[in-house]
């Protein structure tokens, strides 16, 4: 004999409310719909049903308490062709009612099992919730993003309406009790055995119909306003980044709290420095005659108006010199980046006859103790021949 308070799961002295949970959880595991061709699955959905089916009842509990299940069939099995209220099985009985309500066999039948089981039915549509958030997109530029900034921007918003109070009725007077489920939100479906709460049709679930709707928002309890919003941007902050504002994006749901606003931040490109982590780049050529025989620069800086840059004698091209701490400062308040100089030693070009004379005389002077990169390259080719 099947012990149905075994099935669900629950004990002899379980209340209506901890039978009906357990009962939802168990069919919601083993629901056909969730287990496409698997028949333990589908038996197992079966037997749960008829657990409910009988723990549900006031009158059919006791008697099988009493009983048992040989009770329960001598007191209901004359009722209808299959003993379930004239369906063959639990599993009929359940697709058929959903049926009766628009489910039927496919998708539809899915749906309404979700709002009965806590899904996304009907049950959170009235609870407050949420605004939509929002996103735009500011430019700034290079020294905005090193030192930061504040931009004002305009933004059209969903707010409450300020008439209604987001009721969307001309009057409190004309917020009513919906006649067709006396304020509860729901109503109730009875087919045969099967009963099945679902949103009211008339108020969708409010439990509250407006007889006259609010002339500024016709009825949405919200409207359309412009306004001006302060976005601060830290210094450091980066192309790409996303800054959030709470509380700057659509008004909320039945007295939930407004969206956000999701900044995106686009940086522009600078004319000679270029960003590499928190680190700045800079390249600076210089000639020939500079880099054999050591110079001093003036180097920009984001944040001083320049640096004096000592260039030792002998520097070669792509050689990198450092600067500490004149680069980006971090967006989340660590050490800043550091200045990098990259630097470029050109070649000498549109030679006059001096220059050129010059030039010829210095690399008859040259050896290979002036070009050690050079020296370095020939004795490995000569280790190779």
């Amino acid at each position: 004999m099947a012990d149905y308070y075994n099935i669900l799961g629950v004990t002899k002295d379980a209340s209506p409310d901890e039978i009906k949970k357990a009962y939802r959880k168990k069919a919601l595991k083993y629901h056909p719909d969730k287990n496409p061709g698997d028949s333990s699955a589908a038996q197992k959905f079966k037997q749960v049903s008829e657990a409910y089916e009988t723990l549900s009842d006031e009158n059919k509990r006791r008697i099988y308490d009493q009983y048992g299940e040989e009770g329960l069939k001598g007191a209901f099995g004359g009722a209808g062709g299959g003993g379930q209220g004239g369906f063959s099985s639990m599993e009929e009985a359940l697709r058929t009612f959903m049926g009766a309500f628009g489910g039927g066999s496919g998708g539809g039948g899915s749906a309404m099992f979700e709002r009965f089981f806590g899904g996304s039915g009907f049950e959170g549509d009235h609870y407050p919730s949420q605004g939509a958030s929002k996103k735009i997109e500011v430019t700034i530029t290079f020294e905005e993003a090193a030192q930061g900034a504040q931009k004002e921007v305009t933004l059209t918003n969903l707010v409450t309406c300020e008439e209604c109070r987001g009721s969307g009725a001309h009057s409190p007077s004309d917020v009513k009790t919906c006649p067709t489920c006396a304020g509860h939100g729901q109503v109730n479906h009875t087919r045969g055995f099967f009963s099945m709460t679902t949103a009211c049709p008339h108020c969708h679930g409010a439990g509250k119909v407006i007889s006259k709707i609010c002339n500024a928002c016709s009825g949405a309890g919200k409207k359309k306003k412009k306004q001006q919003v302060n976005i601060k941007f830290p210094a450091g902050v980066d192309n790409g980044m996303r800054l959030k504002m709470a509380g700057y994006g659509d008004a909320g749901e039945n007295g939930g709290p407004p969206g956000d606003l999701f900044v995106y931040v686009s940086v522009l490109p600078h004319e000679f420095f270029k960003r590499e982590e928190d680190n700045l780049v800079i390249e600076l050529p210089i000639s020939f005659s500079d880099a054999a025989l050591g110079t001093k620069k003036e180097i920009p800086t984001l944040t001083d108006s320049s640096f004096r840059l000592t260039i030792p004698e002998g520097i070669q091209s792509g050689k990198i010199l450092r600067i500490k701490g004149k680069g980006f400062p971090n967006v989340h308040g660590g050490s800043p980046g550091d200045l990098l100089i990259r630097i470029i030693v050109e070649t000498p070009v549109n030679l006059n006859a001096k220059q050129h004379s010059l030039l010829s005389e210095l690399a008859k002077l040259e050896s290979l103790q002036n070009s050690p990169q050079k020296k370095s390259f020939l004795d490995k080719i000569k280790s190779i021949f």
